[in-house]
């Protein structure tokens, strides 16, 4: 994305973004120190790069359609959703579920992972709109979707690559 900047003498202390087709026009006082200025605008990119990955995976990925194969071979048709979709700030889960409200938001993580690890975080959430805790019940409910084992090991696979990677990390002394 190309950046730019838009220094104002009337403006003291706000610094504004805003996505103009690929480009980030940034409106900032005229004597903001340059160091300052850098770290805004890499968390203007940042924010803006997640908004734009959330909106190609769900145009390009429908969710929904993947909600109504499982409520049907799974729930009978019988589960109501008030909204599914993708979110790219959604780090440290693979999936939520707001069983009052009936939302379920999916990483954009998953997004690269098979389609089966997927439609098994999508299977657990839904779940979650049946029996909204993780007792006996529930894990019976995930139980049948027939790739659940399979799928509960690739995501502890990936997330102990992911503690590895932590791990190797030097740290600083």
């Amino acid at each position: 994305m190309e950046v730019k900047i838009i220094r104002s003498l009337r403006r003291k202390k706000t610094v504004s973004g805003r996505l103009v087709k690929d480009t980030i026009l940034i409106n900032a006082p005229y004597h903001i120190h340059e160091f300052q200025l850098e770290k805004i605008v890499s968390q203007f990119k940042e924010r803006f790069q997640r908004k734009k990955l959330k909106e190609e995976l769900n145009r390009n990925e429908d969710l929904l359609s993947v909600f109504h194969r499982l409520n049907e071979k799974y729930f009978e048709k019988k589960l109501k959703l008030t909204a599914i979709e993708y979110v790219a700030n959604q780090n440290t889960r693979f999936g939520c579920c707001n069983y009052r409200t009936g939302c379920i938001r999916i990483s954009h993580r998953l997004s690269t992972m098979p389609v089966w690890v997927r439609d098994y975080v999508v299977m657990h959430e839904m779940a979650h709109l049946v029996e909204p805790n993780h007792r006996k019940a529930f894990w019976d409910i995930v139980g049948r979707y027939a790739l659940t084992e399979r799928a509960r090991g690739y995501l502890m696979a990936v997330g102990l690559a992911q503690e590895e990677d932590v791990e190797d990390t030097p740290t600083q002394q």
